[in-house]
């Protein structure tokens, strides 16, 4: 073949790969069978095997992926990508419509454009002279990652478009649900925990380091916006969009006044499960660019547009058994195990209960017909028993006396509500720790689920949390292990190698799960100290000193900070994390700038989510946490079971008093 029908090929590989591309992801009308794009796809690769100049970067055989990188590069972009306000009620929604009409100071009903709420991860893309080059998480609107490798692997993105200027283009990665059950599936078979929904699964696709990684995950992008103004409109906008071959939802609709949107909220609350992949509720934005501009937004939203969230679905079924789960620090969590049902997008088989002192109060028994709700659409919980559903025969649970783990007898300590197994070398309260040092919040070793960490327990493996970083010289071991092979177990040890050099002072201190230390105090503390040697080398008096120079820092948490490094099976764990190699980085103080900058929050009471993990949300927005309410305190968040204390003094000095629920829309705004 000579080298002019050798490109006049690869061109038309090339365009017929592509287009069968856009009818399958784009238009869900595949065009031929897979065993033809097969085909297909093996003689472009062997084309450009033999004629390696052949293969650009915007070949279909360039979606494979790249070599794994080091780490995310920040990008900085040139028009912020704001969040939208929500709203939760009819009543708010009119509200919004209200003050568009009034800013738009004209008596004649405007123009919306409804659409769902795609329920994904945020990504920003760029094309130039019609080539993607750039592709970038939301971040904090102003700053993201960098991610165009992983956008490049995802069939349904255009490499080419037939535009000669410039688009910026805002959209959602998004992970259709028998997608999502077809990955959990292969996860749980090789010992890897499921991801919980597809938001999940979407983004923690889009920021593996390892691109060819995410290119094995069934990713979509759709689009909803432009930056660069391609109409008058918004509904044009999107016309143009998919004129141009790119991916959109399809499914918005341009509503004239406020009742034509509302009937479309409804009716899409109806149908939207019947859509392949994930949405949590409706936006509405004004279809006018022009009088977009005359509206403007605020320091943190636009005016013109506003996210309609839908209530939390709560689905029925039975309680098979309660059974108590056992945590890190030894704590009893009783769970329901229940007839499996579909909620919010996965299959719930599971339901917290979360103390003894709520299974009583909501006498949950073996037998019962019980509402279930998914807190934050992520953790299953049992919200109510139907008493008229309630067997004959069915008797109050019973708490155990012995751990389930260990056989040790358990303790209640007064003033809790959890009973507690006191044995600190108990595997199961191993296998919580381990679990709970290798999330996303502390270490993030991806692929080591609950499964997996039961086998390296019961085989030996790992007897403590440095032991995790071992495992590099037991690849036999891990071989031997069920449902583990060759592409698992080096997956395993090469996220393991990433937690092992890649991680900052906060996150390890973090996952050690020390009483009252988590996240945010973790943070303070890496501000003052900057790694594991550090720490390790100062003496009782002068770690107490730089503990105590910190805000925030009381006795008990310093007393646990001491009783680490100074226990000695503790500490000789903690020497051992610097024996296998462990290098934290410094962690400086950071002014983060966000949508809740210059707002500071108490927390009291007891909330359906860790309170760290509360307070971790409130400050990567921004916002400032205070230990208690003092001058200037701008919230008191409130949970169950709160004191009189901090209620008057949050009256007495002007705090706003919030529950959970109004705190989740404040955080939300960020979503």
């Amino acid at each position: 073949m000579s080298e002019p029908t050798f490109r006049k090929r690869h061109a038309e590989l090339c365009r017929v790969l592509e287009e069968h591309n856009y009818r399958y992801y784009v238009q869900d009308a595949p065009s031929v069978s897979d065993a033809e794009y097969d085909r297909l796809f093996r003689e472009l690769v062997a084309l450009e095997t033999e004629q390696p100049e052949l293969r650009t970067q915007d070949s279909p055989s360039q979606r494979v992926g790249v070599t794994p990188r080091e780490g995310f590069v920040k990008v900085r972009r040139a028009v912020r990508m704001y969040s939208l306000d929500n709203a939760f009620s009819e009543d708010e929604l009119r509200d919004f419509d209200r003050r568009v009409r009034e800013g738009l100071g004209r008596d004649h009903l405007p123009d919306y454009v409804a659409e769902p709420k795609l329920d994904g991860a945020s990504i920003e893309v760029t094309y130039e002279h019609g080539a993607l080059t750039l592709a970038s998480t939301r971040g904090d609107g102003e700053t993201g990652e960098d991610v165009t490798a992983n956008i490049r692997t995802i069939r349904s993105t255009p490499l080419r478009i037939a535009h000669a200027g410039k688009l910026t283009l805002r959209g959602e990665v998004v992970i259709h649900r028998e997608d999502l059950a077809t990955i959990n599936e292969a996860r749980v078979a090789r010992g890897e925990e499921p991801f919980a929904n597809p938001r999940n699964a979407a983004s923690g696709s889009l920021r593996l380091l390892d691109a060819r990684l995410t290119a094995e995950r069934p990713l979509r992008v759709l689009f909803y916006d432009c930056v660069e103004r391609l109409a008058k409109s918004h509904h044009g906008t999107l016309v143009k969009l998919a004129e141009l071959g790119l991916p959109t939802h399809r499914k918005e609709r341009v509503c004239h006044g406020f009742d034509e949107a509302l009937h479309y909220i409804h009716a899409f609350e109806r149908t939207r499960h019947a859509l392949p992949y994930e949405t949590d509720g409706v936006v509405l934005k004004l279809d006018s660019l022009e009088e977009r501009t005359h509206l403007g937004q605020t320091s943190r939203f636009p005016r013109w547009a506003i996210a309609y969230k839908f209530a939390a679905e709560r689905k029925e079924t039975k309680v098979r058994a309660i059974v108590a789960d056992v945590g890190r620090t030894g704590a009893l969590t009783p769970v329901a195990e229940l007839d499996p049902i579909a909620l919010s997008g996965t299959v719930v088989s599971r339901a917290t209960l979360h103390n003894l002192d709520n299974v009583r109060s909501k006498d949950v028994r073996v037998g019962d017909s019980v509402l279930v709700e998914k807190a934050g659409e992520i953790i299953p919980q049992v919200i109510e028993v139907n008493l008229d559903k309630r067997p004959d025969g069915a008797v109050p649970w019973l708490s155990p006396t012995h751990c389930p783990a260990c056989a040790s007898p358990v303790k209640r300590i007064d003033g809790e509500a959890a009973l507690r197994c006191p044995n600190p070398s108990c595997p199961g309260r191993l296998k919580a720790a381990i679990f709970y040092f290798t999330r996303r919040t502390a270490m993030d070793v991806d692929g080591l689920g609950r499964v997996l960490i039961d086998q390296l327990v019961e085989s030996g493996l790992v007897r403590d949390l440095a032991d995790v970083f071992t495992l590099a010289n037991k690849r036999a071991a891990l071989l031997d292990l069920d449902r583990m092979a060759a592409k698992s177990v080096d997956g395993l040890l090469n996220a393991i190698e990433l937690a092992r050099i890649g991680r900052s002072f906060d996150r390890l201190l973090t996952g050690l799960g020390l009483p009252h230390v988590g996240s945010v105090v973790a943070r303070l503390i890496a501000e003052k100290i900057p790694d594991l040697a550090s720490l390790l080398a100062m003496d009782r008096e002068a770690l107490s000193a730089q503990l105590a120079a910190l805000d925030r820092i009381g006795p008990k948490i310093a007393e646990s900070i001491l009783s680490a490094v100074e226990d000695p099976p503790q500490r000789a764990m903690l020497e051992k994390l610097l024996k296998v190699g462990v290098q934290t980085e410094s962690q400086h103080k950071q002014q983060v700038v966000g949508p809740l900058t210059g707002s500071s929050f108490c927390i009291t009471g007891t909330l359906k989510k860790p309170r760290e993990e509360v307070a971790a949300d409130i400050q990567t927005r921004g916002g400032e946490i205070h230990s208690s309410v003092k001058k200037g305190t701008t919230y008191l968040v409130t949970g169950d079971k709160v004191g009189r204390t901090k209620i008057e003094a949050a009256e007495k000095k002007g705090a706003k008093i919030i529950d959970e629920g109004a705190l989740e829309r404040l955080l939300t705004q960020e979503a």
